[in-house]
């Protein structure tokens, strides 16, 4: 994994460009090319009717961990299919941590899993499959002003 000024300017201007991910309050505790480890405290509006994390808050911040990953190239990725397995829930106040892993990288479609786990006590809470399209565009060469 090489580490990355550039990657990390990358990163950050699109979680600027990112509302839901801000909403989320995701912290990126780390950034390299085709790798994210992102933080994040599950708060009350994010439970479900049954009081516990709602499945589709755990699904976006692996989701947001997949496309910082795939995006920190510089060319523009796009979701193509993705599932999630929920093995433990996550309740109000745990802090949750997603760190991305490369499966594969080629010219059209690269695919990624995503870990979600407990920081307290390290329980997995998801496992997340994500393949992307890499389109030719590329991401602006002045993210860095904008």
């Amino acid at each position: 994994m090489k580490k990355n000024h550039k990657v990390r300017q990358l990163i950050d201007y699109l979680y600027r460009r990112d509302p839901f991910s801000q909403w989320m309050s995701i912290e990126v505790l780390e950034a390299a090319m085709g790798y994210v480890r992102l933080k994040m405290r599950v708060r009350k509006e994010m439970l479900n009717g049954f009081g516990v994390c709602h499945g589709g808050i755990t699904y976006a911040f692996a989701d947001s961990a997949l496309a910082f990953a795939s995006n920190s190239y510089g060319r523009l990725s796009v979701l193509l299919k993705a599932s999630m397995s929920y093995p433990e829930q996550v309740r109000e106040g745990d802090v949750l941590i997603a760190e991305t892993e490369e499966q594969s990288v080629g010219n059209r479609v690269a695919m990624y899993t995503i870990t979600v786990w407990r920081e307290q006590d390290q329980a997995k809470v998801g496992i997340f499959q994500g393949t992307v399209y890499r389109t030719k565009k590329i991401h602006p060469d002045n993210f860095q002003q904008t």
